[in-house]
């Protein structure tokens, strides 16, 4: 068998790892297709249902009389005008509809669309699965585009800082001399300086007045210019040892241009590290978005992303009188898990010393 299936088929045997793959794979299809996924667009707003409670544990299916309805909800309606909480009104049966046209979004970015998997059949009475914010807003929809975000940042920093890590590493291993000098001194000042508080100086360094498309890519920046750091230091040692193998002294031998030694014979034995350091450092970026828009410098209103959804959480009141503002929490909990449970698996897979 080649190593790559050796390595698949230890992976296989790992149930915690493989859990681990299952559930990124769920999140990352549910970021892909949030537009199809969610019934409204992140933004649309129902003033009326502010802070409505999640109605995923009363869609019924039989009404009152025992009649097959259908998916359906029963209506709401508020206890007082001022106080956001509802009571049932069993009076009014909310169908849940399936395949409905709703809100415009942009498919995989091909295309704009209005079809939605599911959504309420009276548009002035939606359906709140998991409860709605202050301003109305479906907390489904919004955990759904957010996932766009909060996941993206992490695949998309840990390419760009492996990339730099690898490439930096390997040069400053393999030349050696002053270049191997000038390249550990400034790794060793980035990682002298706490990583949040760079973060944070370096967001604060592109000022407040951006967009939240420009917002996205300074992060993924921030992100990648702190993290390539540590992983050059790694790649370095690696190839402090790798550069003396006979392949290497062949290639050099050969005439072979020392750009290509490095991309073509060095780097690629770093590969099972480099692809078991981006599974565990994801996590870490993923955390580092949601602590820039949790501190309101992220990721800005009326655009979702889990960490400025996170900011209803501040309050003690909300917490107490309206619990599911925590949503968010959960899935970047289980993101977080499930990218260590797979960095883990594939570690223990790659190891060579390792029981198949």
């Amino acid at each position: 068998m080649s190593p790559a299936q050796i390595i698949w088929l230890k992976l296989r045997r790992n149930r915690t790892a493989m859990f681990g793959m299952v559930v990124l794979i769920g999140l990352y299809l549910g970021a892909l297709f949030a537009g199809f996924l969610a019934p409204e667009h992140f933004a649309t707003q129902h003033r009326e249902h502010s802070w409505h409670p999640p109605q995923i544990t009363q869609v019924h299916l039989w009404d009152d009389a025992g009649t097959f309805q259908g998916p359906f909800v029963y209506g709401t309606k508020r206890v007082h005008p001022s106080i956001s909480e509802y009571e049932e009104d069993r009076s009014v049966v909310v169908p849940i509809d399936f395949f409905v046209r709703g809100d415009t979004y942009s498919f995989l970015g091909l295309f704009d669309s209005t079809l939605h998997v599911f959504g309420s059949a009276d548009p002035k009475r939606p359906v709140f699965l998991l409860g709605s914010d202050q301003f109305g807003r479906d907390i489904y929809s919004r955990l759904l585009y957010g996932s766009q975000i909060s996941l993206s940042v992490g695949i998309i920093g840990i390419l760009i800082s492996m990339s730099l890590g690898l490439l930096l590493g390997g040069v400053a291993g393999y030349f050696g001399g002053r270049i191997d000098f000038g390249l550990m001194r400034i790794i060793e000042v980035l990682l002298s300086i706490p990583s949040l508080y760079l973060i944070l100086t370096l967001r604060q360094a592109f000022g407040q007045g951006l967009t939240s498309s420009q917002t996205y890519f300074m992060i993924v920046l921030v992100l990648a210019f702190v993290g390539w750091a540590a992983n050059a230091r790694v790649v370095r040692g690696m190839v402090l040892s790798l550069k003396e193998n006979d392949y290497v002294t062949a290639a050099e031998a050969l005439g072979v241009s020392r750009l290509r030694i490095i991309t073509k014979h060095i780097l690629p034995n770093t590969w099972s590290f480099a692809i078991v350091t981006a599974t565990l450092y994801v996590p870490y970026y993923i955390l580092s978005e949601v602590a820039l828009s949790f501190l309101g410098v992220g990721i800005q209103e009326p655009d979702a992303s889990w960490g400025n959804m996170l900011r209803d959480a501040q309050s003690v009141r909300n917490l107490t009188d309206y619990p599911w503002v925590l949503a968010p929490g959960f899935f970047i909990f289980l993101a977080a898990m499930a990218f260590n449970y797979l960095g883990d698996g594939l570690r223990d897979a790659t190891d060579p010393r390792s029981k198949a």
